[in-house]
């Protein structure tokens, strides 16, 4: 029977008397303890229990597969309705300029950005698990998805001759095309991540590190700035992609520099700065302001006005979105033929977007107090990608800027989603062409701008090194591999390489001999410290890892390097081997 008595003496830290008895392995066996006895179940009974229907049961299905059912009914109009309008307002605001910026990046034209901010949105209002992450276009996933369709469908599929021997793109056939991989990769990409939440694979998120996924966004920015500069400069040159596609890029940029059009530099270099600014002072006065003051929307209606009124396209040559139609497109299907060519980077852009979502959702999760489910975040992305992708949207993900936004402001569920997709789709119906001489170089300012969180993850190599050299080296690897093999083969690299630090740590455990501290019951590495010093005639050796057939004969080798052959050889000394 354990006992435990305090002390009666006066002292600063309290002090504790334990007796207990001491008990054998083979008492415990026979002795203590006795196994349950299990009558096996037949492979058909578990699948009957498994089929079997009682309300429960569907209950307890459409409350885990639809999870607004058991918030909805109780939702707090006073107290929430207020701050998610205010939230749903402001990141709906974001979210248009946004979804513009990125169509680019994903490699069709700009009004598929406002599509992906719609239905999307809509959809994870009624399955997602978050209340507060944004859903929508996010910058690394549409590099990735712009990758593809440029690989698909190359501008040299579509060139026709033109004056004086020279080749034209046929620009309007080529983004058809484009749309039609970049919806089928969709709908393949909402299937994966479909599949994998039904079969509970949300478990997957846990092998993606917190640095293996920094160092991959962070080289993302990377190809997105670098993939920016041309419209920034307004410099022609082709879209690059695969290993090198960054050196590639920053050299056509480089050999075109003499045909810079110095109108669209100067648009895009004070969209910038207004940026900057813009984004320094919310984040600044962030908790003064009651809401962040809408930089992004501001600029664009600013030189869509401004271009609209000097003709900048015909004037002065300045790029500008061009056709935008307005109103929504029926539902198609998409073009199963391409699936095979685009299975390896479905399963790419899945688990990326799965990564990112579901940090985001633990981070916010974590700060107010409740839980999100990761097999039920897979279903919703999957729901969102899937069942968005027959009204012609890309693949879609959380996104952080917009996230701290929804955040901030006030919003507390997915009402504030709700109501952004509302927003966005009262632009697309009624308003959508008014942006249409607004200049590429200011969603090219926006987008680079955005970046700016994603650069500062470089900090983490500091902390890393202090810390860990194990993580700092796969930050490292995902970053170098992402920027030069592409983020495709970056992102196997970097998991290849964080695999084998796992099993790298399970062969080079620390090993150590404990000491006692001295009046005290704390025992510490005695190579390490002064004050530990061993017990007489006992030796507690520690090992910081499991035991199993592959690093078995290095424990054993590492406990006799640290106990002398002559205690081990002590007739009081066994090794028990089970």
């Amino acid at each position: 029977m354990e006992q435990i008595t305090a002390s009666e003496e006066p002292s600063t830290a309290a002090i504790y008397r334990v007796e207990r008895p001491v008990f054998s392995e083979s008492y415990l066996d026979s002795g203590l303890l006795h196994r349950k006895k299990r009558t096996p179940k037949s492979c058909i009974r578990r699948v009957k229990e498994q089929l079997r229907c009682s309300s429960e049961k569907a209950k307890s299905v459409a409350l885990s597969f639809l999870p607004i059912i058991t918030w909805l009914p109780s939702y707090p109009v006073k107290e929430y309705l207020f701050g998610d309008i205010v939230s749903g307002i402001s990141t709906g605001v974001m979210q248009l300029p946004q979804g513009l910026a990125y169509a680019m990046l994903a490699a069709v034209p700009p009004v598929f950005g406002l599509y992906s901010s719609f239905y999307p949105v809509l959809l994870y209002t009624f399955f997602g698990t978050s209340k507060h992450i944004s859903i929508g276009t996010f910058a690394v996933i549409s590099l990735m998805i712009g990758g593809v369709a440029v690989r698909e469908a190359p501008d040299s599929m579509f060139a026709v001759n033109g004056t004086n021997a020279s080749q034209v793109v046929n620009f309007e056939d080529r983004d058809a095309r484009r749309v039609e991989v970049v919806v089928a990769l969709t709908t393949l990409v909402g299937l994966i991540q479909f599949v994998l939440g039904l079969l509970r694979f949300g478990f997957l998120a846990i092998y993606l590190t917190e640095p293996l996924v920094r160092g991959f966004t962070t080289a993302a920015a990377v190809h997105v700035s670098v993939s920016q500069l041309k419209y920034l400069l307004g410099v022609p040159t082709a879209r690059f992609n695969g290993p090198l596609s960054v050196v590639y890029s920053i050299e056509a940029v480089i050999m075109n520099i003499t045909s810079t059009n110095i109108v669209t530099l100067i648009i895009g270099l004070v969209c910038t700065v207004f940026l900057y600014g813009v984004k320094d002072f919310n984040d600044r006065f962030k908790k003064k302001l009651p809401i962040p003051i809408p930089g992004e929307i501001i600029v664009v209606i600013v030189s869509t006005g401004v271009s609209y009124g000097m003709v900048m396209s015909e004037n002065y040559g300045v790029d500008v979105v061009g056709q935008i139609p307005t109103g929504l497109l029926l539902p198609k299907v998409p073009d199963f033929s391409v699936f095979p060519n685009l299975l390896t980077d479905a399963i790419a852009i899945a688990v990326v977007g799965f990564s990112i979502a579901i940090s985001l959702a633990k981070t916010f999760a974590l700060k107010h107090g409740y839980s999100v489910d990761g097999n039920q975040e897979l279903i919703a992305l999957g729901l969102c990608n899937f069942v968005s992708s027959f009204f012609h949207t890309f693949v879609v993900t959380a996104s952080m800027s917009r996230s701290l936004v929804q955040e901030s402001t006030g919003g507390h569920t997915e009402i504030a989603g709700l109501l952004a997709s509302i927003l966005v789709l009262l632009v697309v119906v009624a308003i959508g062409f008014v942006f249409q001489p607004l200049p590429t170089t200011v969603l090219a300012a926006i987008i680079m701008v955005n970046l700016l969180g994603m650069f500062k993850q470089i900090k983490d190599i500091p902390a890393l090194w202090r810390t860990s050299k194990i993580e700092l080296a796969i930050w490292l690897v995902s970053f170098i591999a992402s920027v030069l093999l592409g983020l495709d083969y970056g992102l196997v690299v970097a998991m290849g390489f964080a695999i084998l630090t796992v099993v790298f740590r399970t062969q080079c455990p620390k090993n150590a001999v404990l000491g006692q501290i001295s009046d005290t019951g704390l025992y510490f590495d005695v190579d390490e410290y002064e004050e530990a010093e061993e017990c007489s005639g006992i030796k507690i050796f520690q090992s910081n890892t499991s035991i199993y057939f592959a690093n078995s004969d290095l424990y054993v080798s590492a406990l006799k390097a640290k106990v002398s052959i002559s205690f081990l050889n002590n007739s009081r000394f066994e090794i028990f081997k089970k």
